[in-house]
């Protein structure tokens, strides 16, 4: 089995570096006044090559959801969930919930970022509200 590692690039860095500071910003571009993600040297909406990292509310919608019941990566033993949340600012990011799971559809369901350490690193999750 494989460990999961978290590669830096030169476009997700000063994200990351707020995620560590608690306070989750994404590019966003002043011509097509969008935030997007994942980070990325033009914008895919007005060709600007301009942007500025702004915080976020951190808070979205389950698009959808899955839980993995076969081990991929020590680092994740199973069975572990995954959502793909429309973050309110529009982008689509995927993270873990924590917490309990919700009855029924997940789809839908209003979430709130959580920040957790694993291994020294903050890493951005979700949780129900």
């Amino acid at each position: 089995m494989g460990h999961s590692s978290r590669v830096l690039g030169h476009y997700d860095k000063p994200m990351w570096d707020s995620i560590a500071r608690k306070e989750w910003a994404l590019q966003y571009c002043p011509e097509s006044a969008r935030f997007r993600y994942p980070p990325s040297p033009i914008c895919p909406d007005s060709l600007s090559m301009n942007y500025e990292w702004r915080p976020i509310k951190g808070t979205g919608e389950i698009l959808s959801w899955a839980i993995f019941h076969r081990k991929y990566f020590d680092d994740f033993p199973p069975p572990y969930n995954t959502i793909a949340v429309r973050l309110d600012e529009g982008p689509i990011v995927v993270s873990n919930l924590v917490g309990p799971e919700p009855e029924g559809d997940w789809i839908g369901r209003r979430v709130q970022v959580v920040y957790a350490e694993h291994d020294g690193v903050t890493i951005p999750k979700m949780k129900l509200v």
